[in-house]
């Protein structure tokens, strides 16, 4: 297990990344609309997690009912995500002196909760089912 942890928390930095990355450049350049950049991050972040997380850290071959669980997972979580950063960053703009600085935490927050409700889910039923 402490392979898996470690696996599904290097996959998630680098899902991470991609997500945060494409959330603040939509934001900042074509978008200007938190959820929307949020949610175009969101779906690429997550879509690296996937693939990584499918071969690397739990090292499973292609399953069609793996697939619709993890995204059904994902489409849960998803709530969980934005609406946490949502709120977070309402709390923490008018405090912080630059919006960007503010999504920062806010990421952090709902991106983290995801994340620890993710692994369990995914170590404890979807990558068990044979």
């Amino acid at each position: 297990m402490r392979a898996q942890v470690w696996r599904f928390t290097v996959t998630g930095a680098i899902s991470a990344l991609i997500d945060l990355g494409i959330t603040l450049l939509l934001v900042n350049t074509i978008v200007g609309a938190d959820s929307i950049a949020r949610t175009a991050g969101f779906i690429a972040g997550t879509t690296a997690a996937y693939k990584l997380n499918r071969r690397w850290t739990f090292r499973s071959g292609r399953s069609t009912k793996r697939f619709v669980l993890v995204w059904v997972l994902y489409g849960l979580t998803f709530f969980v995500n934005i609406g946490l950063y949502t709120v977070t960053f309402r709390m923490l703009d008018p405090y912080i002196v630059s919006s960007n600085l503010a999504r920062f935490p806010a990421f952090v927050v709902g991106q983290g909760v995801a994340t620890v409700l993710n692994f369990l889910v995914q170590r404890l039923v979807i990558f068990k089912l044979r």
